[in-house]
């Protein structure tokens, strides 16, 4: 009887901490933009970003996308003048994948050699989407 109560507690303890550890796990996505246009073969990436208080949906989509998306091409437009862009976000929970994805697209457009790779630079930021 006296080890069940031990084993018990034990359980109990251990069930505290698992809830309190992924209490504290940070919530949020790391995101990264990319801007193509049909008519020049410049390509802008962001760097990528970490935007807290996201969480993707049931089916690991990032909820108003095209948000960000928007965000991006707003700024081009405004401060590099770039109009008609098509920009895509790219995003996941891990840094490193993404890195991984971000890689590979690059390494694929530096390999034809037709396209030039720019960054955005460090004054552009993802802000939360909000939903109107």
């Amino acid at each position: 009887m006296k080890s069940v109560k031990i084993f018990a507690s034990l359980l109990f303890v251990l069930a505290l901490c698992t809830a309190s550890t992924l209490e504290n796990k940070k919530k949020g996505i790391f995101i990264v933009g990319v801007s193509a246009s049909f008519t020049d073969s410049l390509i802008y990436f962001t760097n990528i970003q970490f935007v807290d208080s996201i969480e993707l949906d049931k089916n690991k989509l990032l909820p108003m996308r095209s948000q960000y998306s928007e965000q991006l091409d707003n700024y081009l437009e405004q401060n590099l003048g770039l109009n008609n862009r098509t920009c895509f976000i790219y995003f996941d929970e891990k840094k490193k994948k993404l890195e991984k994805t971000i890689k590979k697209m690059k390494e694929k457009y530096q390999k034809d050699g037709k396209a030039i790779l720019k960054e955005t630079g460090a004054d552009f930021k993802f802000t939360k989407a909000v939903e109107y």
